[in-house]
């Protein structure tokens, strides 16, 4: 079974996204938009809009459970790449969003943006 990222987004509006600080660009080899995260610890940071509930990542763009993207796809943290669809936290965000275990549509498997 597939899953298609691009109609979900559940993940991106469940989950505190989290990860080291150094990934974000004002770092050497950072690639996360530093403007888009807020700082949790001296090692950590998060994407805005992941701090605190509701959770809505600021780089998701679209409607959960119809059509979205991420607007840094690119640039993403590793703990975004780290997730991997129809994964134990995959199924734990699309069921927090009302969204069946397994699609009925199964599109794709790929979550790379189109």
């Amino acid at each position: 079974m597939s899953f298609d990222c691009q109609r979900c987004g559940a993940c991106c509006a469940h989950f505190r996204v989290s990860f080291y600080w150094a990934e974000a660009d004002d770092a050497p080899g950072g690639t996360v938009p530093v403007a888009l995260t807020r700082q949790l610890s001296p090692q950590l940071r998060c994407m805005a809009g992941t701090e605190s509930r509701p959770v809505r990542c600021v780089a998701l763009q679209g409607a959960v459970g119809r059509s979205v993207g991420c607007g840094i796809y690119a640039q993403r943290s590793s703990s975004c790449r780290e997730l991997q669809p129809g994964d134990e936290k995959c199924l734990r965000a699309r069921a927090a969003h009302g969204l069946e275990a397994v699609p009925r549509a199964a599109i794709s498997a790929d979550c790379s943006p189109s």
